[in-house]
């Protein structure tokens, strides 16, 4: 049973009580077994990948400088619900104070954003290195790239914000309960007993502005990628060039499809299960950390030499 002494006030409850997968109660502490696997595979694999690129002066060419800004956001991208809600399926962990639940919606929202910038940017990364190769390196230099990385956070932050205020301007009547493991904006705003006309709004918006348009960018970069890649002579070269972008393409679809559709299903989807809503949300927030190390390093022949030479005791 969970309960918590929450004051009945007209705008803030002190806290909120998380209730993890709706109709999966009872199977909370199987459940959390599969995805703390996936989170420690998501925490050693992004950590081998940024000790072997910093520690190798050989890897400092920029895709995998790239790289590593996509490990360590995928790092805080999984970190930012993952402990959370493996403390509500085994500890039974339900509480977490209004502060606490608006800090959480925020990294949320701002490195899911932010990764979504970093995907974008290594996409204009092989854009250049396929179609603009003589200019490859005066393009894309140190300070470039990290100027980069860090228009990708400023970005994801200024346009995640104004979701803190949003739902600060709401009153909740006392309603403190959410049905998820995390929280996350929408969810917040549809326990407010005012309109949240302005939320919705504002979150659409961001969506297709920002996420959308990363995704829309991103397609015309691999566009204009397999267009090169078409005129090249060498039908070798085209099937590994085509290897590559195959495996970029599918991790890709994999960050954005289940996002989007757990974004739309919170707006439009009322025939969608919760439990499947759920599951979703958290499933993209988890399998881009997870697979990102597996493709974009694994399958780069100079990080999967030394991840072995790693493995097996080679300095």
């Amino acid at each position: 049973m969970i309960s918590a002494s929450v004051p009945n006030a007209s705008f803030h409850p002190s806290l909120f009580i998380l209730l993890g997968i709706p109709g999966m109660r009872d199977q909370h502490i199987w459940a959390a077994i599969p995805f703390c696997s996936m989170y420690i595979l998501a925490l050693v694999a992004n950590s081998a990948i940024l000790y072997i690129v910093t520690r190798e002066r050989t890897l400092r060419e920029p895709m995998y400088l790239f790289l590593c800004l996509l490990s360590i956001t995928d790092v805080f991208l999984c970190s930012t619900t993952l402990p959370k809600m493996l403390a509500i399926f085994w500890l039974k962990s339900h509480v977490i104070s209004y502060r606490g639940c608006l800090t959480q919606m925020f990294f949320v929202h701002a490195v899911f954003a932010t990764e979504s910038a970093v995907l974008l940017a290594m996409a204009f990364d092989r854009y250049v290195a396929i179609c603009r190769p003589l200019h490859y390196t005066s393009i894309l230099n140190a300070a470039v790239i990290g100027k980069m990385g860090l228009a990708c956070v400023i970005r994801g932050s200024l346009f995640v914000f104004p979701f803190v205020i949003l739902i600060e301007r709401l009153p909740f009547c006392g309603h403190h309960i959410i049905s998820h493991t995390y929280c996350e904006h929408m969810g917040i705003a549809k326990l407010a007993c005012a309109s949240i006309k302005p939320n919705t709004i504002y979150g659409l918006t961001v969506a297709l502005s920002v996420t959308g348009m990363d995704a829309v960018l991103i397609a015309t970069s691999y566009g204009l990628i397999l267009r090169a890649v078409l005129r090249l002579p060498s039908k070798d070269a085209q099937c590994r060039a085509f290897s590559t972008c195959g495996a970029h393409v599918c991790v890709i679809l994999v960050f954005y499809v289940p996002a989007f559709f757990s974004f739309f299903t919170h707006r439009f989807g009322h025939q969608v299960p919760p439990h499947v809503h759920i599951v979703l949300a958290n499933l993209y927030l988890l399998l881009p950390p997870v697979l990102n190390p597996l493709v974009y390093g694994v399958n780069t022949k100079q990080i999967r030499l030394r991840i072995i030479g790693l493995f097996m005791g080679r300095r």
